[in-house]
């Protein structure tokens, strides 16, 4: 049992420093979007994929590393991060893609419109 101790508790320390990150992240991003009187934010959707890119990679090279320090439970939760990490900002760009497609659309049928 005292073997698994460290293991746990750096699979813990590494998993809730994460996502203290990430609610900071939100946090700061969420304050200047109220600075704003909700209005938008220029540049707030690639400062939010390039910070979820980062973190699903660095837990990735966590996890690597931990794999020749023999900690099974660090190695886990570090892949698991990296995963839900990784899905979140496919969901964002999916999102956005699905955004700016949408307005390109819209703005080529206006123009269409307009030339009639």
């Amino acid at each position: 049992m005292a073997t698994w101790a460290p293991d746990v508790g750096l699979a813990a320390l590494l998993s809730g420093l994460e996502v203290a990150a990430l609610v900071v992240f939100w946090f700061v991003e969420g304050m200047k979007q109220w600075a704003t009187r909700g209005g938008t934010v220029p540049g707030r959707t690639r400062r939010s994929m390039l910070a979820l890119g980062l973190g699903a990679a660095s837990s990735a090279l966590i996890g690597l590393g931990r794999s020749g320090a023999d900690l099974p439970v660090a190695r886990a939760s570090q892949s698991v991060m990296a995963l839900l990490l990784a899905l979140l900002l496919i969901l964002i760009a999916g999102h956005e893609g699905y955004d700016r497609l949408c307005t390109y659309r819209l703005r080529r049928r206006l123009r269409r419109n307009r030339q009639r």
